[in-house]
Protein backbone atom coordinates (compact mmCIF):
# COMPACT_ATOMS: atom_id res chain seq x y z
CA UNK A 1 0.00 0.00 0.00
CA UNK A 2 1.46 3.40 -0.97
CA UNK A 3 1.68 6.01 1.77
CA UNK A 4 0.75 8.90 -0.53
CA UNK A 5 -1.19 9.03 -3.80
CA UNK A 6 -0.91 12.22 -5.84
CA UNK A 7 -4.05 12.76 -7.93
CA UNK A 8 -3.78 14.82 -11.12
CA UNK A 9 -6.88 16.42 -12.58
CA UNK A 10 -8.15 19.33 -14.61
CA UNK A 11 -8.48 22.45 -12.49
CA UNK A 12 -12.15 23.19 -13.18
CA UNK A 13 -14.59 23.26 -10.23
CA UNK A 14 -16.30 20.10 -11.50
CA UNK A 15 -13.04 18.22 -11.92
CA UNK A 16 -11.89 19.20 -8.43
CA UNK A 17 -15.25 18.07 -7.00
CA UNK A 18 -14.78 14.73 -8.73
CA UNK A 19 -11.35 14.36 -7.15
CA UNK A 20 -12.79 15.03 -3.71
CA UNK A 21 -15.20 12.16 -4.30
CA UNK A 22 -12.29 9.87 -5.14
CA UNK A 23 -10.29 11.06 -2.13
CA UNK A 24 -13.25 10.33 0.14
CA UNK A 25 -13.68 6.83 -1.27
CA UNK A 26 -9.97 6.09 -0.91
CA UNK A 27 -10.03 7.34 2.68
CA UNK A 28 -12.90 4.97 3.48
CA UNK A 29 -11.04 2.01 2.00
CA UNK A 30 -7.53 2.94 3.17
CA UNK A 31 -7.73 5.16 6.28
CA UNK A 32 -3.94 5.60 6.56
CA UNK A 33 -3.50 6.66 2.95
CA UNK A 34 -2.67 10.32 2.29
CA UNK A 35 -3.90 11.88 -0.96
CA UNK A 36 -2.70 15.08 -2.60
CA UNK A 37 -4.26 16.99 -5.50
CA UNK A 38 -2.19 18.05 -8.52
CA UNK A 39 -4.38 20.40 -10.63
CA UNK A 40 -3.44 21.18 -14.23
CA UNK A 41 -4.97 23.43 -16.85
CA UNK A 42 -5.33 21.56 -20.12
CA UNK A 43 -5.14 22.96 -23.63
CA UNK A 44 -8.84 22.21 -23.96
CA UNK A 45 -9.54 24.42 -20.94
CA UNK A 46 -7.43 27.28 -22.31
CA UNK A 47 -8.72 27.13 -25.89
CA UNK A 48 -12.15 28.66 -26.45
CA UNK A 49 -12.43 27.86 -30.16
CA UNK A 50 -13.58 24.67 -31.87
CA UNK A 51 -12.07 21.56 -30.30
CA UNK A 52 -11.38 20.14 -33.76
CA UNK A 53 -8.60 22.74 -34.08
CA UNK A 54 -6.84 21.03 -31.15
CA UNK A 55 -7.39 17.49 -32.34
CA UNK A 56 -10.61 16.84 -30.47
CA UNK A 57 -11.21 15.36 -27.03
CA UNK A 58 -7.58 14.59 -26.32
CA UNK A 59 -7.27 18.30 -25.58
CA UNK A 60 -8.78 17.60 -22.15
CA UNK A 61 -6.54 14.67 -21.24
CA UNK A 62 -3.14 15.31 -22.85
CA UNK A 63 -1.58 17.33 -20.02
CA UNK A 64 -3.09 15.07 -17.37
CA UNK A 65 -1.63 12.00 -19.08
CA UNK A 66 1.75 13.74 -19.37
CA UNK A 67 1.88 14.45 -15.63
CA UNK A 68 1.02 10.83 -14.89
CA UNK A 69 3.67 9.43 -17.23
CA UNK A 70 6.31 11.88 -15.99
CA UNK A 71 5.85 10.64 -12.44
CA UNK A 72 4.50 13.98 -11.25
CA UNK A 73 1.31 12.21 -10.12
CA UNK A 74 0.19 8.66 -9.41
CA UNK A 75 -3.49 8.72 -10.33
CA UNK A 76 -5.59 10.62 -12.87
CA UNK A 77 -9.33 11.17 -12.59
CA UNK A 78 -11.10 11.55 -15.93
CA UNK A 79 -14.66 11.89 -17.12
CA UNK A 80 -14.72 8.87 -19.40
CA UNK A 81 -16.67 10.77 -22.05
CA UNK A 82 -13.66 13.12 -22.44
CA UNK A 83 -11.18 10.31 -23.09
CA UNK A 84 -10.50 9.75 -26.81
CA UNK A 85 -12.11 6.53 -27.98
CA UNK A 86 -10.53 6.24 -31.41
CA UNK A 87 -7.11 5.29 -30.03
CA UNK A 88 -5.73 3.25 -27.10
CA UNK A 89 -4.80 4.72 -23.73
CA UNK A 90 -1.33 6.27 -23.64
CA UNK A 91 1.27 3.51 -23.53
CA UNK A 92 2.27 2.70 -19.98
CA UNK A 93 -1.10 3.60 -18.44
CA UNK A 94 -4.20 1.62 -17.53
CA UNK A 95 -7.62 2.28 -16.08
CA UNK A 96 -7.55 0.74 -12.60
CA UNK A 97 -11.19 1.40 -11.74
CA UNK A 98 -14.47 2.87 -12.88
CA UNK A 99 -16.67 4.40 -10.19
CA UNK A 100 -20.39 3.52 -10.11
CA UNK A 101 -22.07 5.26 -13.00
CA UNK A 102 -23.96 8.50 -12.37
CA UNK A 103 -26.96 9.81 -14.30
CA UNK A 104 -26.38 9.48 -18.06
CA UNK A 105 -29.04 11.99 -19.13
CA UNK A 106 -28.79 15.52 -20.50
CA UNK A 107 -30.59 18.46 -18.95
CA UNK A 108 -32.05 21.76 -20.09
CA UNK A 109 -31.20 24.82 -18.02
CA UNK A 110 -33.51 27.76 -18.76
CA UNK A 111 -33.69 30.83 -16.51
CA UNK A 112 -37.51 31.09 -16.69
CA UNK A 113 -38.03 27.37 -16.17
CA UNK A 114 -39.15 26.64 -19.74
CA UNK A 115 -38.88 23.28 -21.48
CA UNK A 116 -37.53 22.97 -25.01
CA UNK A 117 -41.02 22.69 -26.48
CA UNK A 118 -41.98 25.95 -24.76
CA UNK A 119 -39.15 28.03 -26.22
CA UNK A 120 -39.94 30.40 -29.08
CA UNK A 121 -38.56 29.90 -32.58
CA UNK A 122 -35.03 31.23 -32.86
CA UNK A 123 -34.20 30.69 -29.19
CA UNK A 124 -30.44 30.32 -28.73
CA UNK A 125 -29.38 27.03 -27.12
CA UNK A 126 -25.80 26.94 -25.88
CA UNK A 127 -23.89 23.73 -26.64
CA UNK A 128 -20.68 22.80 -28.40
CA UNK A 129 -21.55 19.11 -28.58
CA UNK A 130 -22.12 17.86 -32.12
CA UNK A 131 -24.08 14.97 -30.58
CA UNK A 132 -26.50 17.33 -28.86
CA UNK A 133 -26.70 19.70 -31.83
CA UNK A 134 -27.65 16.92 -34.25
CA UNK A 135 -30.39 15.56 -32.01
CA UNK A 136 -31.73 19.03 -31.20
CA UNK A 137 -31.83 19.92 -34.90
CA UNK A 138 -33.87 16.78 -35.59
CA UNK A 139 -36.38 17.30 -32.79
CA UNK A 140 -36.54 21.11 -32.61
CA UNK A 141 -35.44 22.56 -35.97
CA UNK A 142 -36.87 25.95 -35.03
CA UNK A 143 -34.30 26.37 -32.23
CA UNK A 144 -30.74 27.59 -32.87
CA UNK A 145 -27.69 25.83 -31.48
CA UNK A 146 -24.98 28.34 -30.58
CA UNK A 147 -21.42 27.22 -29.71
CA UNK A 148 -20.36 27.69 -26.10
CA UNK A 149 -17.09 26.69 -24.42
CA UNK A 150 -15.78 26.74 -20.89
CA UNK A 151 -16.53 24.71 -17.79
CA UNK A 152 -20.08 24.26 -16.50
CA UNK A 153 -19.81 27.14 -14.03
CA UNK A 154 -18.66 29.59 -16.69
CA UNK A 155 -21.40 28.43 -19.05
CA UNK A 156 -24.02 29.03 -16.40
CA UNK A 157 -22.60 32.51 -15.84
CA UNK A 158 -22.94 33.25 -19.57
CA UNK A 159 -26.53 32.04 -19.48
CA UNK A 160 -27.28 34.28 -16.50
CA UNK A 161 -25.71 37.20 -18.39
CA UNK A 162 -28.25 36.73 -21.16
CA UNK A 163 -25.87 35.46 -23.85
CA UNK A 164 -28.05 32.37 -24.39
CA UNK A 165 -31.71 31.49 -23.90
CA UNK A 166 -30.98 27.99 -22.55
CA UNK A 167 -28.15 25.50 -22.11
CA UNK A 168 -27.83 21.76 -22.58
CA UNK A 169 -25.65 20.23 -19.86
CA UNK A 170 -25.17 16.81 -18.28
CA UNK A 171 -27.36 16.02 -15.30
CA UNK A 172 -24.38 14.38 -13.58
CA UNK A 173 -22.22 17.45 -14.13
CA UNK A 174 -24.77 19.78 -12.56
CA UNK A 175 -25.07 17.40 -9.62
CA UNK A 176 -21.30 17.27 -9.18
CA UNK A 177 -21.01 21.07 -8.98
CA UNK A 178 -23.94 21.22 -6.55
CA UNK A 179 -26.41 22.96 -8.86
CA UNK A 180 -29.06 20.36 -9.76
CA UNK A 181 -31.75 22.92 -8.91
CA UNK A 182 -30.86 24.73 -12.14
CA UNK A 183 -32.34 21.86 -14.19
CA UNK A 184 -35.65 22.75 -15.84
CA UNK A 185 -36.07 19.62 -17.98
CA UNK A 186 -34.38 16.23 -18.01
CA UNK A 187 -34.09 14.65 -21.46
CA UNK A 188 -34.53 10.89 -21.47
CA UNK A 189 -32.03 8.80 -23.51
CA UNK A 190 -34.60 8.08 -26.21
CA UNK A 191 -34.97 11.83 -26.79
CA UNK A 192 -31.29 12.76 -26.35
CA UNK A 193 -29.01 9.75 -26.63
CA UNK A 194 -26.03 10.30 -24.28
CA UNK A 195 -22.32 10.34 -25.16
CA UNK A 196 -20.14 7.27 -24.86
CA UNK A 197 -18.98 7.04 -21.25
CA UNK A 198 -21.67 9.36 -19.89
CA UNK A 199 -21.68 9.63 -16.10
CA UNK A 200 -18.55 7.51 -15.60
CA UNK A 201 -15.38 8.54 -13.78
CA UNK A 202 -12.28 6.60 -14.86
CA UNK A 203 -9.29 6.24 -12.53
CA UNK A 204 -6.08 5.91 -14.54
CA UNK A 205 -2.66 4.86 -13.21
CA UNK A 206 0.74 3.95 -14.58
CA UNK A 207 0.50 0.28 -15.49
CA UNK A 208 3.76 -0.59 -13.67
CA UNK A 209 2.71 1.11 -10.41
CA UNK A 210 1.30 -2.03 -8.86
CA UNK A 211 0.80 -0.56 -5.39
CA UNK A 212 -1.36 2.32 -6.63
CA UNK A 213 -3.24 0.10 -9.08
CA UNK A 214 -4.10 -2.31 -6.26
CA UNK A 215 -5.20 0.48 -3.92
CA UNK A 216 -7.41 2.09 -6.56
CA UNK A 217 -8.82 -1.17 -7.92
CA UNK A 218 -10.74 -1.60 -4.67
CA UNK A 219 -13.03 1.21 -5.86
CA UNK A 220 -13.98 -0.50 -9.11
CA UNK A 221 -17.68 -1.07 -9.88
CA UNK A 222 -17.95 -4.21 -12.00
CA UNK A 223 -21.26 -3.40 -13.79
CA UNK A 224 -19.93 0.02 -14.80
CA UNK A 225 -16.69 -1.60 -16.00
CA UNK A 226 -18.72 -3.89 -18.30
CA UNK A 227 -20.76 -0.98 -19.66
CA UNK A 228 -17.65 1.11 -20.27
CA UNK A 229 -15.83 -1.75 -22.01
CA UNK A 230 -18.71 -2.29 -24.44
CA UNK A 231 -19.16 1.40 -25.20
CA UNK A 232 -15.48 2.12 -25.67
CA UNK A 233 -14.96 -0.83 -28.01
CA UNK A 234 -17.93 0.28 -30.11
CA UNK A 235 -16.55 3.81 -30.35
CA UNK A 236 -13.07 2.53 -31.19
CA UNK A 237 -14.42 0.28 -33.95
CA UNK A 238 -16.37 3.15 -35.50
CA UNK A 239 -13.23 5.33 -35.57
CA UNK A 240 -15.22 8.55 -35.29
CA UNK A 241 -13.57 11.94 -35.12
CA UNK A 242 -14.34 15.01 -32.98
CA UNK A 243 -17.07 16.20 -35.38
CA UNK A 244 -18.84 12.83 -35.52
CA UNK A 245 -22.24 12.82 -33.76
CA UNK A 246 -21.98 9.38 -32.14
CA UNK A 247 -24.05 8.46 -29.11
CA UNK A 248 -24.80 5.34 -27.13
CA UNK A 249 -25.03 3.63 -23.79
CA UNK A 250 -24.71 0.12 -22.43
CA UNK A 251 -26.85 -1.20 -19.62
CA UNK A 252 -25.91 -4.00 -17.25
CA UNK A 253 -29.09 -5.55 -15.83
CA UNK A 254 -29.29 -6.98 -12.31
CA UNK A 255 -29.55 -10.48 -13.75
CA UNK A 256 -26.21 -10.02 -15.54
CA UNK A 257 -27.53 -9.36 -19.04
CA UNK A 258 -25.76 -6.59 -20.95
CA UNK A 259 -27.08 -4.55 -23.86
CA UNK A 260 -25.77 -1.68 -25.94
CA UNK A 261 -27.83 0.88 -27.83
CA UNK A 262 -26.01 3.27 -30.18
CA UNK A 263 -26.75 5.90 -32.79
CA UNK A 264 -24.79 7.75 -35.47
CA UNK A 265 -26.17 11.02 -36.86
CA UNK A 266 -25.44 13.44 -39.64
CA UNK A 267 -24.62 16.88 -38.15
CA UNK A 268 -28.02 18.26 -39.20
CA UNK A 269 -29.80 15.33 -37.55
CA UNK A 270 -31.71 14.47 -40.72
CA UNK A 271 -30.25 10.99 -40.95
CA UNK A 272 -29.74 8.61 -38.05
CA UNK A 273 -28.50 5.04 -37.87
CA UNK A 274 -29.40 2.96 -34.84
CA UNK A 275 -28.36 -0.40 -33.41
CA UNK A 276 -29.42 -2.22 -30.26
CA UNK A 277 -27.61 -5.44 -29.42
CA UNK A 278 -27.59 -7.85 -26.47
CA UNK A 279 -24.42 -9.58 -25.33
CA UNK A 280 -25.76 -13.06 -24.65
CA UNK A 281 -22.60 -15.16 -24.52
CA UNK A 282 -20.45 -12.31 -25.88
CA UNK A 283 -17.94 -10.41 -23.75
CA UNK A 284 -18.53 -6.66 -23.29
CA UNK A 285 -15.83 -5.95 -25.88
CA UNK A 286 -17.43 -8.37 -28.33
CA UNK A 287 -20.79 -6.69 -27.75
CA UNK A 288 -19.21 -3.34 -28.57
CA UNK A 289 -17.75 -4.73 -31.79
CA UNK A 290 -21.05 -6.37 -32.78
CA UNK A 291 -22.90 -3.09 -32.27
CA UNK A 292 -20.33 -1.19 -34.33
CA UNK A 293 -20.62 -3.75 -37.12
CA UNK A 294 -24.40 -3.37 -37.13
CA UNK A 295 -23.95 0.38 -37.64
CA UNK A 296 -21.22 -0.07 -40.26
CA UNK A 297 -23.48 -2.39 -42.24
CA UNK A 298 -26.00 0.46 -42.37
CA UNK A 299 -23.42 2.90 -43.79
CA UNK A 300 -21.87 4.46 -40.68
CA UNK A 301 -18.38 4.50 -42.20
CA UNK A 302 -19.49 6.57 -45.18
CA UNK A 303 -21.58 8.87 -42.98
CA UNK A 304 -18.68 9.56 -40.61
CA UNK A 305 -16.13 10.04 -43.38
CA UNK A 306 -18.34 12.60 -45.15
CA UNK A 307 -18.29 14.92 -42.11
CA UNK A 308 -15.52 17.57 -42.35
CA UNK A 309 -13.00 17.62 -39.51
Amino acid sequence: MPQVIRIVTRSSPMALAQVERVRSLLAERHPRLVTEVVPVTTSGDRWLGALSALGGKGAFTKEVDAALLAGEADLAVHCLKDMPGDRPLPEGTAVAAYLPRDDIRDAVVQPRGLRLDQLPAGARIGTSSVRRSAQLAAAYPELECVPIRGNANSRLAKLDAGEYDALLLAVSGLERIGQPERITEVLEPDAMCPPIGAGILALQCRADDGATVDAVAALNHAPTWREAAAERMMLHALQGHCNSPIAGYARAEQDGRLSLRARVFTPDGKRVLEAHEWAGALSPEELGMATALALLRQGAREMIDEIPH
